[in-house]
């Protein structure tokens, strides 16, 4: 018996691990196919020569450094901020739907960056710290509104945090339609979400909060996937359940408003990146990880398909991952038992 389940367990590990390294590879592929795209094609060798200094045309190589590597590198580490917080995030609430674009954390932060431009207009820098704070208090509203008996988690969390985004967008509204029309015209590309003219000013703090805060979450992974057998059995396994839980909100919310900072509201892709991996792989865990590369993939290839549409002008990455989005949520709908 106990063979028998150290080997179920062997199994789903090395489909994990499997799973894992195919989506990172393909993750890099559609980076690298990205950077190819563009008024100028470049082969797939003049890239990877320029990427890795190994390329003698200097236009190539000031191509690909100054502008599709800083874009490929954003579109990698958004998706993978976003993958990994919806994993967490549905986990804590119980819920397929329990993500932060569904449950307020996302309008939060576009709040704090459409104010931000409607009313002071002081500059990217601004609007980017403007979106992680409006992020964070949103997320903050949405925990202490929820909080039940010292508690929260489940269709609480859900249904309090669709409320306070429901609020959030309609502030967001207001400010739009009694803002400037030059500004407000400013913060509504942003809130389309985009990744041109993305600099290693936006890649880099991604960068940063995804290699200090994903190792956070994954070192949670364990409990909180005993936590979804409940809060009170997985007391009984030693796990400080309502710790855990908010250490692994910050995290996520960290994640979720650094990346919304950078690129803007991107919808769907905390949603749908951790139940694809976790259909993938089929493992009772959390896919911390693999949502992450997951989302990593769904960003880029969206990124990339927007770029190949035969439109003139590229189409936002935000309304493409909406658009795909929003499909994906009408078959969860009609397909899962659990919303």
């Amino acid at each position: 018996m106990k063979s028998r389940r150290w080997q179920r367990r062997a199994l789903g590990r090395s489909r994990t691990a499997a799973v894992g390294t195919l989506l990172a590879f393909t993750a890099t592929m559609l980076g690298v196919a990205a950077m190819q795209t563009g008024s100028i094609s470049l082969p797939f060798s003049d890239v990877l020569a320029a990427v890795f200094g190994l390329s003698e045309e200097p236009r190539t190589t000031a191509v690909v450094h100054r502008i599709r590597l800083p874009r490929a590198v954003t579109a990698l580490a958004v998706g993978a901020c976003l993958g990994a917080a919806g994993a967490v995030f549905q986990s804590v609430s119980r819920n397929a739907l329990g993500s932060p674009d569904i449950i307020g954390f996302t309008t939060g932060a576009a709040t704090g960056a459409v104010a931000q431009i409607i009313l002071f207009d002081a500059g990217a820098a601004a609007t980017a710290l403007w979106a992680v704070g409006g992020g964070l208090l949103a997320a903050a509203l949405v925990y202490l509104l929820s909080l039940q008996g010292g508690l929260t988690g489940g269709y609480r969390l859900v249904l309090i945090g669709i409320g306070v985004g429901a609020v959030l967008s309609a502030l967001n509204s207001v400010l739009l339609a009694k803002g400037d029309a030059d500004l407000a015209a400013q913060a509504h590309l942003w809130l389309s979400g985009s990744l041109a003219a993305r600099t290693w000013e936006h890649a880099v703090p991604v960068l940063c909060a995804l290699v200090l805060l994903l190792p956070v979450l994954l070192v949670l992974g364990r409990s909180l996937t005993l936590m979804e057998m409940g809060d009170d059995a997985a007391r009984a396994l030693g796990v400080r359940v309502e710790q855990t839980r908010i250490t692994s909100m910050a995290a996520a919310v960290g994640l979720t408003a650094v990346a919304t900072a950078a690129v803007g509201p991107l919808a769907f892709v905390a949603l749908a990146a951790p139940q694809l991996a976790a259909r993938l792989t089929r493992s009772p865990a959390i896919p911390i990880g693999t949502g992450a590369l997951m989302g990593a993939v769904l960003v880029t290839g969206a990124d990339l398909l927007s770029q190949q549409l035969p439109v003139r002008a590229a189409l936002p990455i935000g309304l493409m991952t909406g658009l795909v989005g929003g499909v994906y949520l009408l078959w969860l709908l009609t397909r899962s038992r659990q919303v």
